[in-house]
């Protein structure tokens, strides 16, 4: 039981502190998951991350229910999932409860254009080490930037960029072992 309120009350924190989703997440998760404790290592958070790219739902309550149910199975990725939607269900809550047309306050437009700022530097932190740890090697960088040139410049579905590059690092593992 003290096992599953850990994993809800870390998760919890990470979505109360966290702004701007599952991204801006990554270094929060890496410093509880990984580095404090060592639930996850960096390698199976990045999994967890292309894993949530590819399943329905939003990044953070994926990896939060990865790592879960990892730790203490299906009740562990339950109590790991509520803690990090229970923050944003409260927040949402009281501001749609209390808070008729929030977003024209001049003083919350300032602070979300803060925010923003904030978001863009913590994703591309946050970019740059998935970046390390997955591109590895010349087939990662060919496939990344080829990847990125094609969702940025045409109109190619992203979801289908995500299948391909799976198809292409498994064609890429059959040839290594072939």
């Amino acid at each position: 039981m003290k096992k599953l309120l850990t994993l809800y009350l870390v998760w919890f924190k990470m979505g109360l502190f966290t702004f701007g989703g599952g991204y801006a997440m990554l270094p929060i998760i890496q410093r509880e998951v990984v580095e404090k404790y060592h639930w996850a290592t960096e390698d199976e958070i990045i999994d967890y991350y292309a894993i949530g790219q590819c399943t329905p739902g939003v990044i953070a309550v994926n990896s939060s229910t990865f790592v879960g149910y990892k730790i203490a199975g299906i009740p562990g990725g339950i109590a790991a999932t509520l803690g990090v939607i229970t923050p944003s269900l409260v927040i949402i809550s009281l501001i749609a409860a209390f808070l008729t047309g929030f977003q024209d306050y001049p003083l919350v437009q300032r602070a979300l254009s803060g925010i923003r700022i904030s978001v863009c530097i913590l994703m591309a932190s946050s970019l740059w080490q998935l970046g390390k740890k997955s591109i590895g090697d010349l087939f990662g960088a060919v496939l990344c930037t080829l990847a990125f040139l094609l969702s940025y410049f045409t109109s190619v579905s992203t979801v289908l960029l995500v299948v391909l590059a799976g198809v292409c690092g498994v064609v890429k593992g059959g040839i290594r072992r072939g």
